[in-house]
């Protein structure tokens, strides 16, 4: 499997406070035993070679047990400020164990930091995937969004399109998701479409600018059909 080149996409926002914002936005890594370690070490090259202010990954960056891909989960941690949110296959294989290895990364699940861009504060939330409370792993709703709508300034993080009603529900202005594949082969893109309510790209609801990544790995079948691999930086501009 190759890398894609990266792209930009230009999200535009009312919010003034995280106009000029730019952040490298990964998903769906998958990665398993049959994932080279040069894939990996050339995907983090790439992205230290990017300007961005914040890198987050939204889920699944795993696609088999950690004992199995320690060693590649470790190059991993080369990549600077970054932040993510669990997925149904991190669920799956392992969770806790790949946030031991993945010591450089700021889990996000039930969580809500502040930091400052521009002298002002923007707020950033993550809720861990929709399946968690069948992994024993609590998942609270009710705190993020309290937290998201008590600032102006707000980014929501999730792994499934299905989240960004959270985002609705407390005026956040940037939701960012994957969990799709972008449907990873066509026509599986209308199965997926009968799930979640985007399939990839970039869509705008009320106040909240969504951003749906198409990943980097692949499920199942390890191949794309019109659904290709992205590294996305996402310019935040003022509208």
């Amino acid at each position: 499997m190759n890398l894609p080149n990266h792209q930009e996409i230009k999200i535009f926002t009312s919010n003034k406070n995280i106009c000029g914002l730019k952040i490298l936005h990964l998903s769906d890594l998958h990665i398993n035993k049959n994932t080279s370690s040069t894939f990996i070490e050339d995907l983090v090259s790439i992205c230290n070679s990017l300007e961005y202010d914040i890198a987050v990954i939204t889920g699944d960056i795993l696609d088999c047990k950690v004992s199995k891909i320690e060693d590649k989960l470790l190059i991993l941690n080369q990549l600077r400020n970054i932040f993510c949110v669990s997925g149904n296959h991190d669920l799956v294989y392992g969770l806790e164990n790949m946030k031991v290895i993945l010591s450089n990364f700021t889990f996000m699940d039930n969580n809500c930091i502040e930091f400052t861009y521009n002298k002002t504060q923007i707020t950033l939330c993550g809720l861990p995937d929709r399946f968690s409370r069948f992994f024993g792993h609590k998942r609270d709703e009710d705190f993020i969004i309290k937290q998201l709508s008590s600032s102006d300034g707000t980014i929501l993080l999730a792994h499934q399109p299905k989240d960004y009603k959270f985002a609705l529900k407390s005026n956040c202005s940037l939701f960012l998701c994957g969990h799709t594949h972008g449907g990873q082969i066509f026509p599986f893109h209308y199965i997926v479409r009968l799930f979640q309510p985007f399939l990839s790209g970039l869509f705008y609801k009320d106040k909240t600018a969504i951003y749906v990544n198409k990943g980097l790995g692949t499920w199942g079948i390890h191949k794309r059909y019109k659904a290709d691999s992205e590294i996305t930086i996402l310019n935040i501009i003022h509208k």
